[in-house]
């Protein structure tokens, strides 16, 4: 079912009941002494639209997300399904083929696919029937228990209050969870993994070339050293990308709220930020067509003769250029809110701007653009288009950014890419490699929450 029918029956029956309840309230009031009551009609309309919208909205969103597999299933079962290829991926394109069919929104190309496409119809239409009599009945049970508390000493406000601020507490725990989540699923993999290699071969190891086409029992450690991974991770996206971003984000900070007057600032600002808001395939379409280019004809114009288009170089400096925003608006942001004082006491005791800004603002100010830095940080090393399109496939251990390199991102795309088996080590690999760069990433967090700590104590 698509959003808009969800929100419908959701909400259709908690406006009847949000009526309803308000109309009972009316009649409390009226019979309350002195006109006096425990809750406006409001207050009951509300508690009881919320116990019936919102259980409503809850089970159709999971019945959502489980029908489509039921359905599946369903169809699998049927007799129509029994001559589908063996083949895993040619199976699951005839059935999403017959499925589209009969949504109405694909077209047959497969003959085998026709003959589903009925089947399909009728779980569909079974399924979707159950949900909306399920919901409706889980509506009605709503009603019933907000019906039978809904009296003239209820107070309906505190138990509003109580239901958003369990609400409340759920949105906050989202985030918690989701990052639990990813935790424990990345764990679970990596142990698998790492039965079938040496951590400190993998760790350490200088060659990495899996091969997901081999026997997943025959497993070379030699074959997935992935420092070289971490290397050209750590050099595109922690040097080279930050000797553009650092420099350039602070020096347009500072000159957005120190020297810029209202007008420029006006203009600028916009337009620096725009920058965040372009996507990446774009930057890497202008790493690899224009600055990768450029960068091997100015070496082959001073004598390298082997540079090549693809290069670390070419992929840092365009990532660099896409997170200067990040830099620079968090040390704008953190700039302009040092207290005027400190910087009209710099200048009344004989100070220079220049003085001023490098002595007493920045330092002030060095918390949040730390956590700008960071950010960036964490926002190169997560980037992979650019490095797709810029910095080459190749696992190399160099410290040459005229050679091409590539990073742990694309290799986790490469390997959960293909075709091969979830049990295979060279699939397990992309796994590790995110764990991997989930320490790093918590390592780098960690160490700016010290640093902001540090400097913050200092500055109070």
């Amino acid at each position: 079912m698509s959003p808009a029918i969800l929100l419908l029956l959701a909400l259709g029956p908690g406006l009847v009941g949000w009526l309803v309840a308000r109309r009972r309230g009316w009649m409390f009031l009226r019979e309350a002494p002195s006109g006096r009551a425990s809750a406006l009609p409001t207050h009951y309309a509300w508690y009881a639209a919320l116990w019936i919208a919102v259980p409503m909205l809850l089970f159709l969103l999971v019945w959502n997300l489980v029908a489509p597999d039921l359905i599946r299933q369903t169809v699998l079962a049927s007799p129509a399904a029994q001559a589908l290829p063996d083949f895993a991926m040619q199976r699951n394109a005839i059935l999403s083929e017959a499925q589209a069919a009969a949504r109405g929104t694909g077209t047959i190309f497969q003959p085998q696919a026709q003959d589903l496409v009925e089947p399909f119809r009728e779980a569909i239409a079974r399924y979707r029937l159950i949900g909306i009599i399920v919901s409706l009945l889980v509506g009605f049970a709503g009603a019933v228990w907000a019906f039978l508390r809904i009296k003239p000493d209820f107070r309906a406000r505190s138990s509003i209050e109580r239901g958003v601020l369990g609400l409340l507490v759920l949105a906050s725990l989202v985030a918690i969870l989701t990052t639990l989540g990813i935790f424990i699923s990345l764990v679970f993999e990596t142990f698998r993994f790492f039965q079938m290699v040496n951590p400190l071969e993998f760790l350490f190891g200088t060659h990495w070339g899996p091969d997901p086409m081999s026997r997943a029992d025959v497993v070379d450690s030699s074959r997935y050293g992935a420092l070289p991974l971490f290397w050209g991770t750590i050099f595109i996206g922690a040097i080279i990308a930050m000797l553009v971003a650092i420099p350039l984000g602070l020096m347009s900070a500072v000159y957005l709220t120190q020297y810029a007057n209202p007008q420029m600032r006006k203009w600028l600002k916009p337009a620096l930020e725009i920058l965040a808001g372009v996507p990446t395939v774009v930057y890497g379409y202008f790493a690899a067509l224009t600055v990768g280019p450029a960068i091997r004809d100015i070496a082959v114009s001073v004598g390298i003769s082997n540079a090549s288009s693809e290069s670390a170089l070419a992929a840092g400096l365009v990532m660099g250029i896409m997170i200067i925003p990040f830099v620079s608006s968090m040390a704008d942001d953190s700039i302009a809110a040092v207290p005027s004082a400190m910087r009209d006491g710099s200048l009344a005791l004989g100070a220079t701007t220049n003085e001023t800004i490098g002595r007493v603002l920045i330092p002030a100010a060095l918390p949040g653009i730390v956590a700008g830095v960071m950010l960036a940080i964490s926002r190169a090393i997560g980037e992979t288009m650019i490095v797709v399109m810029a910095a080459g496939a190749a696992a190399n251990l160099s410290a040459n950014p005229l050679e091409a390199m590539t990073t742990v991102t694309f290799q986790i795309v490469a390997m959960l890419t293909g075709e091969g088996s979830f049990d295979h080590p060279a699939t397990l690999s992309a796994f590790a490699l995110g764990f991997v760069l989930f320490l790093i990433t918590l390592a780098l967090n960690f160490i700016a929450l010290r640093v902001v700590k540090r400097f913050r104590e200092a500055y109070e």
